[in-house]
């Protein structure tokens, strides 16, 4: 399929791209580091031979992606799935979901995809932030990443979102793809997860018709993700704690790297993801007339709804609360050696940071507040 010069700059890369890449990656000194730090038993010529072998995005994901994704899950948790029992598997939707890993949350969503037979993987939007490195930005774009521009003065942004609305319009619908998308920009550090409006205003700058008619042509599920643990939660009360104490502090350049790698390799327990079903329906019961603002607004909050419905909670995540509240409400969905673990994980965890003048009880109840919140929001919905 040709696809359109003007999404050259973001889309990711097609069938008839991917020699010349292979060819720039396989030169790559620091990629070649990394395979040989992935795969110490493999010579680097087997690697380039398969990779060359590989004709499509999703032959690359398959002889790739796939195995390690697998191989990384079977070390770093105790189970992983997802019920996607209320979509068809022959159609293709764009995911809209929380987000608690850099690099993991659509990673596993595509090996999922494989194992519960739906007929292609997802499209990632991934900010250009992570992508600093050519090499890559060339690697996620063979593993079918298109590019959200980010940074950028007012007019080139509003220009920029709507090349990237229509890209994802033409994904949906000419490419019969799947796409994965934050339900914000950025991760919600403190797993209270809401939708920004901004990313549907952003969808509907793409497509034809009404505001409805162009969210209905992105067939819009909405997406939770689960993990019992989370491996960047030291990490993320780290920043909370910078920021409170430091005025002006920002991320350094080898922040994100230390958090993607932290959260591949980290241990997650137990990981569910849960599709609600395709917002198509819901979006054509709403009134036509109602004004934009209120529009965006209760789609937003409707998808929220599902997310936060469709938690899993674990233990941990009662426990957190009632130690947050300073009571035990929820004894019943834990028991005293469930407690005993997760306080132990909270301060093994809260060990890990290294900062001046730590301030250890609100570090605890900045991490307690990441596995209370799921079940704040979980609640609400009830």
């Amino acid at each position: 399929m040709k696809v359109p010069e003007e999404f050259d700059e973001i889309r990711p890369w097609e069938p008839e791209d991917l020699p010349e890449v292979y060819e720039r990656l396989l030169k790559n000194e620091q990629f070649k580091q990394v395979v040989n730090y992935l795969y110490p038993q493999v010579p680097f010529e087997a690697i380039a031979q398969k990779l060359r072998s590989c004709k499509t995005n999703m032959e690359f994901q398959l002889a790739f992606s796939y195995e390690f994704v697998g191989n990384l899950m079977d070390k770093a948790a105790r189970g992983y799935e997802l019920d996607a029992t209320s979509l068809d598997h022959s159609r293709n939707y764009t995911f809209i979901s929380n987000h608690r890993d850099i690099v993991l949350d659509s990673a596993i969503l595509d090996k999922l995809l494989v194992d519960d037979k739906f007929t292609t993987t997802c499209e990632i939007a991934i900010g250009d932030n992570l992508l600093s490195l050519p090499w890559v930005k060339d690697l996620v774009r063979v593993n079918k990443a298109f590019i959200v521009q980010r940074g950028l003065p007012m007019r080139q942004m509003l220009m920029a979102s709507k090349r990237l609305s229509e890209y994802m319009h033409f994904s949906i619908n000419e490419k019969k793809e799947n796409i994965w998308i934050a339900q914000r920009e950025g991760r919600a550090k403190d797993s209270d997860d809401r939708t920004q409006e901004a990313i549907l205003k952003m969808m509907t700058m793409g497509g034809k018709g009404s505001v409805i008619d162009r969210l209905i042509d992105l067939h819009l599920v909405p997406l939770s993700i689960s993990y019992e643990y989370d491996p960047c939660d030291f990490l993320k009360a780290r920043e909370f704690q910078l920021k409170r104490d430091v005025e002006g502090w920002k991320k350094g350049p080898t922040d994100d790297i230390v958090s993607m790698q932290t959260g591949i390799l980290g241990f997650k327990g137990h990981v569910h993801y849960h599709a609600a079903a395709c917002l198509d329906d819901f979006l054509r019961s709403l009134d036509p007339e109602m004004p934009k603002t209120d529009l965006y607004r209760v789609v937003a909050e409707h998808i929220d709804y599902e997310i936060h419905s469709n938690y899993r909670l674990y233990p941990g995540n009662y426990v957190a609360l009632d130690e947050l509240n300073g009571n035990s409400q929820y004894t019943s969905e834990y028991t005293a050696e469930q407690k005993k673990l997760f306080d132990g994980y909270i301060d093994g965890q809260l060990a890990k940071i290294d900062i001046e003048n730590k301030d250890t009880d609100f570090l605890r109840k900045s991490m307690l507040a990441m596995y209370a919140n799921p079940v704040r929001n979980y609640l609400a919905t009830k």
